[in-house]
């Protein structure tokens, strides 16, 4: 008798798994789910739950790659990033150089512009006072530096 009501258990259970799911919106607007739905729902539909069984075969567009495939697009995809950083810090040494360059120009040229008496030095070590015309020709060399170095 125990096994007759254990079986008879059994196979009830079973059909309250396959029970339909019901989606209804009450009155409010808002989605319920239930087993049933309740007579003052607006609207009713049946739902089929879902089994948890995955898709067994991949689409047709998706293409299983090798282990190889992948590593030579990683290696390449490493490289390209590796080269364009390496582009970029040369890029950036250039940037600094040549803005280095500009202060120095355009502080030696204001040194020209400003002083009336230019003073260097030659092999001995002995003084020498730049005439106008050596201080003017400095002074055009200082400029076309300011024009090469400077972006402005």
């Amino acid at each position: 008798m125990r096994l007759y009501f254990a079986i008879i258990v059994l196979s009830l259970t079973g059909l309250n798994a396959h029970a339909g799911l019901v989606k209804w919106v009450d009155a409010e607007g808002q989605v319920h789910y239930s087993d049933t739905a309740p007579p003052e729902a607006t609207s009713t539909q049946t739902v089929r739950p879902m089994t948890g069984k995955g898709q067994t075969e991949a689409p047709a567009s998706f293409s299983q790659k090798t282990v190889a495939e992948r590593e030579a697009e990683m290696k390449k995809a490493r490289n390209e990033k590796d080269e364009a950083a390496q582009n970029k810090a040369k890029q950036d040494a250039i940037t600094e150089t040549k803005q280095r360059n500009c202060i120095s120009a355009r502080d030696n040229m204001r040194t020209l512009e400003e002083s009336t008496r230019i003073v260097t030095y030659d092999a001995k070590g002995e003084r020498i006072y730049l005439d106008d015309a050596a201080r003017e020709k400095r002074l055009e060399e200082a400029r076309a530096a300011v024009n090469e170095n400077c972006d402005e």
